[in-house]
């Protein structure tokens, strides 16, 4: 009966779609064991079967499988279904697909039955029999998530973080916390940008009036310093996630809502030719999808600005950033996908990812010399709490020093890290784990914003940079720290990103940087 109690304590597997769920009996090779129930799943190793003893997981070598539904072991095919973001699913998840496929010997083939669902057939070049079927659906981030807790879907593809009550009938699913290190990840980054016509004369709006303009109490361009037109307003599908990102992202931290008929879109070109035919338009387009119109900066009255540039969003200083997210349930996936998603944690994907238009995550160095405009906002900004020895003291500190596009903050109001810097940690171990920060000093830096006296703002930040430190050593279990120098310190307030009169520019200087040596 060891082979029955091994069976009850092994992890849930991954149910393709295009396996029927029926009754099927496992049997151990000397017939002393015999198991019943649903077939569920196989992943080309395991059986996943839900039984009188609950959902179990049976390791294929060690049975014989009868009944209609058992799969053939000789010329297993690998499914997987992928749901979610028409934003990630119309050109990113293909490209890495493909790119996946290049660099492991695959031949891949695109099969698509509308306008919302196609299949890429993976077949080995070696002898062009099929390996795997990645079956796609594309539509919205809600409908992904509705895939996943129907168990219709593997993979989710979201443009916004998971919200809490999925989060929890998840859970109450068996699939897991979705928000662990395992479960979520960032494939990409993205942002939301505000965008006009090239006519429109005005170049910048501040965080709050765009939460103003979209709550519909400022109507008019002449608010704005433009022509004295009423304003028409366009915004992603309210089902999108780049739609609900802007609710949760520009409209919560004011506790704005959405004014009344503003023009909505579910393809993001759509949005933008909306925009370009009107000249007195605003919307909000992802990065990617700004095209032939031009992005307002983010600007406030102290002074600072900031362009949604690739610089600012690989290293979240632009203050609407959004990850593009892979949510996975708690079950095993077949090795061909567990393989893909490795694979897009890898820097050739990061290629894909860039050449694809959006952000990718590959670490860079940015020289101190690229940076000067943010050492003199220090000066300019420093108020009579910065001490001319405190500037000084963090000059002397990162002169030598360049600063990774590695960047982490935290959730509003806690010290748990927020999503894209869970996985910013994940991505900063690895680089650990294989050695390329070897014989060389890595310093995280904290800051802060500016509100409260700014002794405690530096020992916050301090705390902050600590945190992150605790987690980048319980992540990195294999990295050799004697060959790393790996230290921490904090400059609180001395130097910020953004003005601190709203929620958005309080975030943007809350942060720990990583800079090296």
């Amino acid at each position: 009966m060891a082979w029955l109690r091994a069976a009850f304590c092994a992890a849930l597997l991954l149910l393709p779609p295009a396996l029927s769920a029926q009754d099927v009996t496992l049997t151990s090779p000397d017939g002393a064991v015999e198991l019943s129930g649903t077939l569920l799943g196989f992943d080309g190793e395991f059986y996943r079967l839900r039984t009188v003893y609950g959902e179990l997981t049976v390791d294929g070598s060690g049975v014989i499988c009868d009944g209609p539904a058992c799969p053939n072991l000789q010329d297993y095919v690998a499914e997987v279904a992928v749901s979610g973001s028409s934003t990630m699913g119309a050109v990113l998840m293909p490209a890495l697909i493909e790119g996946f496929a290049l660099r492991n010997d695959y031949e891949a083939t695109r099969e698509t039955q509308d306008s919302s669902t196609f299949t890429y057939v993976l077949r080995k070049q070696s002898d062009g029999k099929v390996a795997a079927r990645f079956y796609f659906s594309v539509s919205t981030t809600d409908a992904g998530f509705a895939d996943l807790l129907a168990n219709d879907a593997d993979i989710v593809m979201a443009l916004r973080e998971i919200r809490q009550d999925e989060r929890q009938r998840a859970r109450d699913a068996g699939m897991g916390d979705l928000t662990g290190a395992n479960r979520s990840r960032v494939l990409a980054l993205d942002a939301m940008v505000p965008i006009v016509s090239p006519s429109n004369p005005v170049g910048t709006i501040s965080p709050t009036a765009l939460a103003d303009v979209f709550a519909g109490r400022i109507t008019n361009w002449t608010a704005l310093g433009g022509a004295d037109a009423p304003i028409s307003l366009h915004l992603p599908a309210a089902e999108t996630g780049l739609g609900q990102a802007v609710e949760d992202e520009v409209m919560g931290p004011v506790n704005l809502s959405l004014a009344d008929g503003i023009g909505r879109h579910v393809r993001g070109s759509d949005l933008t030719e909306a925009v370009l035919r009107d000249p007195f338009a605003i919307g909000i387009s992802s990065f990617a999808e700004v095209g032939e119109a031009r992005p307002l900066s983010l600007t406030g009255p102290c002074g600072y600005s900031l362009r949604a540039v690739r610089g600012t969003i690989k290293t979240e200083d632009y203050p609407l950033t959004a990850p593009m997210f892979l949510y996975l349930p708690a079950r095993r996936l077949p090795k061909v996908a567990r393989e893909f998603l490795a694979f897009t944690r890898g820097p050739s994907a990061q290629i894909v990812v860039r050449r694809a238009g959006f952000v990718d995550q590959a670490p860079e160095e940015v020289s101190i010399n690229q940076q000067g405009y943010r050492f003199a906002n220090a000066v300019t900004a420093a108020g009579p709490e910065i001490s001319l020895e405190e500037l000084q003291r963090m000059t002397r500190t990162l002169y030598s020093m360049a600063r990774l596009t590695t960047s982490f903050r935290f959730e509003t109001g806690s010290v748990r890290l927020d999503a894209q810097s869970r996985s910013n940690v994940e991505q900063l171990a690895r680089a650990l784990e294989q050695g390329k920060y070897d014989a060389r000093q890595i310093l995280l830096a904290g800051f802060s914003d500016g509100d409260g006296p700014s002794d405690i703002n530096r020992d916050i930040a301090l705390r902050r940079a600590e945190a992150v430190r605790r987690a980048l050593v319980a992540a990195a279990e294999t990295a050799n720290f004697d060959r790393i120098q790996l230290d921490v310190d904090a400059f609180g307030e001395s130097l910020p990103m953004a003005c601190d009169d709203s929620a958005w520019g309080r975030q943007a200087n809350r942060r720990v940087e990583v800079w090296v040596r």
